[in-house]
Formats: C-alpha cells, sequence, structure tokens
C-alpha cells in the first residue's frame, strides 16, 4: 500500500530516484503512503495506457512492477464501494513518525505478469480481507511522488471502482510493513469524507466520490493532477 506491498517480505526493493537510492525489485511499499502534495504542470500528468510506460509491462513484471527504464511503479488502486455506497479508506502513518497520518484507498505495485485489473483484486484481498468484490471500470489515473519509510516513490496510479455487500475486514494478510504503517481501516460516507479535515489520497477524493454517486462512472478514465511531496 498508498498516502503502499508484499514484496518487502519477500526480499525485493524497487528502484528509487534521487537521494533515496537503491536496486531495483522490491516494491515493498504499503500502498500510496505520501504527505502534503502539490500540483504540478499538466505536461508531467500521468502517461496514458498507449504510453511508454505503459507498454513496457515485461520490464515492470521483473522489477516487481517497477518500470527499470522510467524508475516508476506500476500500482493498481481499488475504489470499493459497499451497498449504501460508503468507501473503505486505511489510514496510514509514516512508521518513524507515528502522528503523521492519511487516510487512502486499497491497492498496491504489480507482482510477475499480472494485469492491472488483476493486481487491484489481489491487493484488495491482501489489505482488507475482502475477496467478494466485483470489479468494475478504471475511474482515474494519476501520477505521484513522496518519501516514505526512508525511500522515494514515483508511482503511476490506476484506480478501478469495485462494489461489494461485504463490510468485514481482516488485516491478517498485511506485511511487517504494512503492520507498522496502517493503523486500521474504515467505511467512509461522501458526507463524512467531505466534511473531514484530515489527510486523504488522492486530495480530491471526497469531490471525486461525490461526482461518482451523482454522475457515475466517466465515459474515459479521468486524468488527475500530478501531485509530489
Amino acid at each position: 500500500m498508498d498516502e503502499r506491498e508484499r514484496e518487502q517480505d519477500r526480499g525485493r526493493a524497487p528502484e528509487r530516484d534521487g537521494a533515496a537510492g537503491g536496486a531495483a525489485g522490491e516494491s515493498g511499499l504499503t500502498g500510496e503512503v505520501a504527505g502534503g502534495c502539490r500540483t504540478v504542470e499538466a505536461d508531467e500528468a500521468i502517461e496514458s495506457a498507449e504510453s511508454p510506460v505503459a507498454a513496457v509491462g515485461a520490464r515492470a513484471a521483473e522489477a516487481g512492477g517497477v518500470d527499470r527504464a522510467t524508475a516508476v511503479r506500476q500500482v493498481s488502486r481499488v475504489v470499493l464501494l459497499d451497498s449504501q455506497d460508503r468507501i473503505l479508506l486505511l489510514h496510514g502513518f509514516e512508521p518513524d513518525r507515528p502522528t503523521e497520518t492519511w487516510w487512502f484507498t486499497p491497492g498496491g505495485g504489480l507482482e510477475g505478469t499480472e494485469t492491472r485489473a488483476e493486481a487491484a483484486l489481489r491487493e484488495l484481498a491482501e489489505e482488507t480481507g475482502i475477496t467478494e468484490a466485483t470489479l468494475g471500470p478504471l475511474l482515474w489515473k494519476r501520477r505521484c511522488a513522496f518519501p516514505f519509510d526512508g525511500r522515494r516513490w514515483e508511482q503511476d496510479e490506476w484506480y478501478y471502482l469495485a462494489r461489494t455487500d461485504r463490510t468485514a475486514t481482516d488485516t491478517a494478510g498485511h506485511t511487517d510493513l504494512e503492520r507498522r504503517s496502517v493503523s486500521g481501516l474504515k467505511w467512509w460516507t461522501s458526507e463524512e469524507l467531505s466534511a473531514s479535515h484530515e489527510t486523504v489520497y488522492p486530495t480530491r477524493l471526497a469531490e471525486l466520490l461525490r461526482t461518482l454517486l451523482d454522475e457515475g462512472p466517466p465515459s474515459a478514465p479521468v486524468l488527475l493532477e500530478t501531485e509530489r511531496v
């Protein structure tokens, strides 16, 4: 998991840019962990499915979801709604600074040769214990970059809609890193999310959820602003 995966427990480490350094091969990030983000220019926005980033799936698979050519981690996320249209979010924090917290959607890096949709369902099951979910259309895409657990991450994230009738969650599948950086899960109504002053990622999630509930899924994936910490 992001503000976020199982590969750390398996001894792999993703390529990291800038001062973070490090070798490729692990995507031991617990989803979308990030502090405050800033919007950058549109030409830095996330690449489309036809872009070079999306076209290097083989390299990304070899690197545990990290594209060796660009050092960008390929991530799938789930906007999971229950029968009451509540959204499920995880409560994350920086392991060394537990008072620095945020909420984020389930999700994580691709493994092996799996597709984005397959990764979304696997991550949902691992992070929430929910396997009884129907995956819907791709809603949004975004690029983000942030520090977490002493490293820097850059991610190409795809957000899928999913529906479930199950509300009970189970964190037994969390990795050691996730146990050190996730304090719980919560179902949020759109109204609760809009009224909250807590940090949530992506930063426009309350607005995006309201639009989704009012208008339904977009006819084509919406490109969100790039966010960098």
